[in-house]
């Protein structure tokens, strides 16, 4: 299969980690894939073309109005490359009606200036071919493409069995492990979510170990934020600090599964917009490649469907700070768990699937 996926990559922000895991499998499984547009230096691992002869899927990977090239690029593409042979994978909801949930949105015109009707036509533009990273979109006329995947070759550290997984994981030190938890990602519509879960942590904070939220504008609410006057990106300096919480900046994408591992906890929360949509994201993945145990802060309707009923496990029963503590108490449990879990992932959502589930959507467009 000849694949160009056309989007913007950033060595420290969105899909680029995903991005790079197809630019992988497709080298280890004999398919062709490149980024449309012109070499990045700063990301070695991933090759780009302007040549469009052969494709036989142009994948648009749609977040941010900037995944769409420049002209002229743009206007090649469209002109060489056949409307039957392009398909859109919108990964931040933009083809849906306005939603609104606590204070995230899926129509960003305070931000990017693009009303929902703009994005609804530059779609249908592109292709016939709409899909969304969820089992169930919400429109008749989306497909359904999760996009991101699990690689078994990515995780740190492999386990034959939960009892040699868990006594590992217990007798590691602060050397290996100088955090409790740790969160990376940045500070976008998650407040609410992250500050519930750090209130259940900092009752049992002594015995699980200090965390760490890692990325953009938790220390601070950010001056653009508030000039703009958006919700969502909010935080609490004072509350972190007195929970003793550590706060660093963005990280590249090839660093965020080693941060992970320096923790015994990682928890995955979704903003609320992708809760709503049942929307996978690069994390809901990635996170069970780090020698952590996740802490999944999802619907267990989702995780069940997702990961596996073995996942259930790892979904706190309301009370996070039991969670963690008794996790701590009997380790094995989560993570027979986790690796009944990563055997699911590997099964049902690695990169290898979704590149045949490409194929079968080319050979409908066909």
């Amino acid at each position: 299969m000849k694949l160009l996926l056309v989007t913007s990559v950033d060595a420290w922000t969105r899909s680029v980690a995903t991005i790079h895991h197809y630019a992988a499998t497709a080298r280890a499984n004999g398919h062709d894939l490149a980024v449309y547009g012109e070499p990045k230096p700063e990301l070695p691992g991933l090759p780009f073309t302007t040549e469009l002869s052969g494709v036989d899927m142009a994948l648009f990977v749609m977040q941010v109005p900037g995944d769409l090239p420049d002209m002229p690029y743009l206007a090649r593409l469209i002109d060489t490359v056949s409307r039957k042979k392009r398909a859109v994978v919108d990964l931040w909801g933009r083809y849906n009606d306005t939603i609104r949930l606590e204070h995230d949105f899926n129509h960003l015109e305070k931000l990017d200036g693009h009303l929902g009707w703009e994005w609804e036509e530059a779609f249908r533009a592109i292709s016939g071919t709409l899909l969304q990273p969820t089992l169930s979109p919400l429109r008749a006329d989306v497909g359904s493409f999760l996009f991101h995947g699990y690689d078994a070759g990515s995780v740190v550290r492999s386990w034959d069995n939960a009892a040699a997984a868990a006594s590992a994981w217990r007798a590691s030190g602060t050397d290996e492990r100088p955090y409790g938890v740790m969160y990376v990602g940045s500070n976008w519509q998650r407040w609410s979510q992250v500050r519930a879960f750090l209130e259940g942590y900092a009752v049992r904070r002594e015995k699980v170990g200090q965390a760490c939220l890692t990325g953009w504008d938790w220390g601070e609410r950010p001056n653009w934020a508030i000039d703009k006057g958006l919700a969502g990106i909010d935080t609490d300096p004072g509350f972190l600090e007195d929970i003793g919480v550590a706060i660093g900046q963005g990280v590249r994408f090839d660093e965020i599964v080693p941060l992970l591992s320096k923790a015994r906890f990682a928890p995955v929360f979704h903003r609320p917009l992708f809760r709503h949509l049942g929307f996978v994201t690069n994390r809901s993945f990635e996170t069970f490649h780090a020698d952590s145990l996740p802490v999944l802060m999802l619907p267990r309707d989702f995780v069940e469907a997702v990961y596996g009923p073995a996942a259930l496990a790892l979904v706190p029963d309301g009370d996070i700070g039991a969670h963690l503590s008794d996790t701590l108490d009997r380790p094995e449990r989560a993570w027979d768990a986790l690796l009944q879990t990563r055997a699911h992932l590997a099964r049902q959502h690695s990169y290898a699937r979704r590149f045949q589930e490409l194929a079968a959507i080319a050979d409908g467009q066909a």
